[in-house]
């Protein structure tokens, strides 16, 4: 509002793509164009898993343990080795206060994916996932096939944080829809 912009182009990655659809449900006017990047949809039976472990031992084990375990758990492949390097140099900001509180948001998340995924948009939108994502890809292609508006860009050998392992490709795609 302060710099006086209309409407724009979003782009996020993963957690932040939970913000721009939000945004886009709230404000649809100011969104053009969405692009999402290793898209949070839904929360699989691995991650559901992976967020009651973490849920029961968050006050128990050092929160550095537990990022460092979700971040091979997340991007398990030799390839994702840049991507669970950043995850980890980016908690070492956080502290345990703040990893906690990111866990309970994430666990109240829930009932608004179920929304997202249900609730179709009149917002072009491209979801640009890997295609070694099995933690959240399912969920995005069901969402493709069932919201007109939405299209799919896959990017083979790549997990989830797919601008960070193959920003070229990312990018490429970015930029070819943005330009349609």
């Amino acid at each position: 509002d302060h710099i006086k912009i209309k409407k724009s182009h979003f782009v996020g990655i993963s957690l932040g793509t939970i913000l721009i659809r939000q945004l886009a449900e709230m404000q649809p006017e100011r969104v053009d164009k969405m692009i999402m990047g290793g898209a949070i949809l839904e929360l699989n039976l691995r991650s559901r898993i992976l967020m009651f472990f973490g849920n029961i031992t968050k006050s128990i084990l050092p929160y550095m343990w537990l990022y460092r375990f979700f971040a091979f758990i997340i991007m398990p492949n030799r390839n994702h080795r840049d991507s669970r390097i950043l995850f980890i140099r980016e908690a070492k900001k956080l502290y345990q206060k703040e990893f906690i509180r990111w866990f309970k948001l994430t666990s109240e998340l829930i009932p608004k994916l179920k929304i997202f995924r249900k609730v179709s948009i009149d917002i072009p939108t491209l979801y640009i996932m890997g295609e070694q994502d099995y933690m959240f890809l399912q969920s995005v292609k069901k969402v493709v096939e069932d919201h007109p508006l939405s299209k799919l860009l896959i990017l083979e050998e790549c997990g989830h944080v797919v601008n960070v392992e193959k920003p070229e490709k990312f990018n490429d795609g970015m930029l070819r829809f943005l330009k349609n």
